[in-house]
């Protein structure tokens, strides 16, 4: 089972490559982050010309998350539905060939002080006391999605630039790390500890020239998952060419069960 996660930044800007990405590479399940869309403006030939089911929380502009899956995709759930007075489309999840699939945008921050960053810092919180209420580690489950957070100093390439900054700094990584306690392992390390593999490069000052990067786009996985982590891959082509998201996909291959 090939689990990919990419934020497209405007599945509008980006529509053509997605519809190539997706014939060239066949996921079984694609995880999408920052559509900028509303749900009837997802591109149809996803479904119509690709056969892929589509399970969207759109928002117009900004944010927005999508399951695309192969398979049908059962007990869709959009938001959290916790009592917070919330319009940010932010989580999507849905089961595909039983396996409980997690596709989350998390807020960026902003500013270290500003309201952005109380919100980010907020909704980690709310993430956590989600997947406590509605989820089960015992149980496969994947956790896919724009973290923006780097888990640690592997996955920044200038540390001293940014670790003073919300996409790197303590906090921020306390908050991501609360929610991989709940019973998240990061499949990514499971099969690479090395520095220097990134998803994410800014558009400015020749970023990807540079590859001054980071990695903040993974793909947990609970424990029955993640032991049958066979291959793990970020495709840093993708972030190549015209007009490309500023985001590489970054995927996962499951064995089949034993």
């Amino acid at each position: 089972m090939k689990v990919v996660t990419w934020n497209i930044n405007s599945v509008r800007a980006r529509h053509d490559r997605l519809l190539n990405w997706l014939d060239r590479n066949a996921p079984d399940v694609l995880c999408l982050q920052e559509l900028k869309v509303p749900d009837e403006e997802f591109p149809l030939e996803v479904e119509e010309e690709l056969d892929y089911y589509v399970a969207a929380f759109g928002q117009k502009t900004y944010n927005g998350v999508a399951i695309v899956s192969k398979t049908p995709i059962t007990d869709v759930v959009r938001g959290m539905d916790d009592g917070v007075d919330d319009p940010q489309s932010r989580l999507i999840a849905g089961t595909v060939r039983g396996v409980r699939v997690v596709c989350v945008y998390v807020p960026n921050g902003g500013e270290m002080g500003s309201d952005k960053w109380t919100y980010k810092l907020a909704w980690y919180g709310r993430l956590r006391r989600w997947l406590e209420t509605h989820c089960d580690p015992s149980q496969p489950l994947v956790l896919c999605g724009d973290f923006n957070v780097t888990p640690d100093d592997r996955d920044v390439d200038r540390v001293d630039e940014w670790k003073d900054t919300v996409l790197c700094n303590a906090e921020a990584r306390a908050a991501l790390q609360s929610v991989v306690d709940w019973g998240l392992i990061d499949t990514f390390r499971l099969k690479n500890d090395q520095p220097g593999f990134y998803s994410w490069w800014d558009y400015r000052q020749l970023g990807f020239a540079k590859n001054n990067g980071m990695r903040i786009d993974m793909v947990y996985a609970t424990k029955p998952l993640a032991d049958r982590v066979a291959e793990v891959f970020i495709d840093r082509d993708e972030r190549k060419g015209q007009r490309p998201s500023d985001h590489a996909p970054a995927g996962v291959i499951f064995s089949p069960p034993a």
